[in-house]
């Protein structure tokens, strides 16, 4: 199995530099769409109900890097360097903003949700790149240094990661807020039409992504589709765990739970689309299956486990 999932990493990405210009440009507009729903003084969350806030912070930022590295440990001979790499670039992408809508439908608490989603993604200017160089230069080390011939090319630019997704990410959400602070019914009037249009962004980019490759990705599907089941279930119970070791409120345990596992995986191939900081001629059809995937998973994950939360328990 391992000899053939390397058949993934042999998909390589080829974008015009005007086309990958148009896929940022979009991304950027996705990410005002997500903070028309952030106030500033939803980051005043963190002082005055400092608990909730904290310990989902540690389950998404700290511990989901941790565990998925663990997991990569457990799996290490049946997974290519490829897929490992991706399932780290996964666990280092901020919330995504569907996790509001999920906890919502949850009943869950959604101010913690929107509080969260707007920390996160703020920080994740700096803590995507430094999570996935972390995790990621530790799984090349020391968990397969057998990989360095798979991995030989693999010297991400950690600059160009930070600026790439400063711009693409911080700009985009300082607009937002200030849209929302100071526009709050032209904020209120584009949210929802921004909303539907990242999930049609994600799905142009997964179409991108494996046009090409449709029977590389017919034929990978299943074992793919059983790593990301495992991991995504780590991720939600990762929440739900935290929360419920801290014995926070029920509410909040919802949302930690949705919060953890669901990752803003449109980030991700933004990332692995980019030609300067994953270039062209590196072959990295592993990472890009496991993203696009985890980003299709989830949504149907959460929305289940939204479901299951607002039909069996009460608040």
């Amino acid at each position: 199995m391992y000899e053939d999932l390397l058949q993934l990493d042999t998909i390589r990405i080829n974008f015009s530099a005007g086309g990958m210009h148009i896929i940022n440009i979009v991304l950027a507009f996705v990410m005002f769409g997500v903070a028309l729903g952030i106030q500033p003084s939803m980051f005043k969350e963190v002082f005055k109900k400092p608990k909730s806030v904290v310990v989902g912070l540690v389950s998404q930022l700290v511990l989901l890097p941790a565990l998925t590295f663990l997991l990569i440990v457990v799996f290490n001979q049946y997974i290519t360097p490829m897929v490992a790499m991706g399932m780290i670039l996964v666990a280092a992408c901020p919330g995504g903003n569907i996790s509001n809508f999920m906890s919502q439908l949850s009943k869950a608490n959604t101010e913690l949700s929107v509080t969260l989603t707007a920390i996160t993604t703020s920080l994740s200017t700096v803590l995507t790149p430094a999570n996935f160089a972390l995790w990621g230069g530790l799984y090349v080390n020391f968990v397969n240094p057998e990989a360095g011939s798979a991995l030989r090319e693999l010297h991400i630019d950690i600059y160009q990661m930070f600026e790439t997704v400063f711009l693409l990410l911080g700009v985009p959400l300082l607009i937002g807020i200030l849209v929302s602070h100071y526009l709050p019914k032209v904020a209120q009037k584009l949210k929802k039409p921004m909303q539907y249009f990242s999930i049609l962004f994600f799905i142009m980019m997964v179409v991108l992504a494996f046009g090409n490759n449709v029977d590389l990705f017919l034929k990978y599907i299943g074992f793919i589709f059983i790593l990301v089941l495992i991991h995504n279930g780590l991720a939600l119970s990762t929440g739900f765990g935290m929360a419920t070791l801290f014995k926070l409120p029920f509410a909040d345990r919802r949302t930690l739970t949705i919060e953890t596992g669901i990752q803003n995986s449109g980030l991700g191939l933004v990332l692995l689309f980019n030609p300067k900081i994953f270039p062209p001629d590196l072959a990295i059809g592993g990472m890009l299956f496991i993203t696009a995937w985890w980003g299709i998973w989830h949504i149907i994950s959460g929305l289940s486990v939204s479901l299951v939360f607002s039909r069996w328990y009460k608040n």
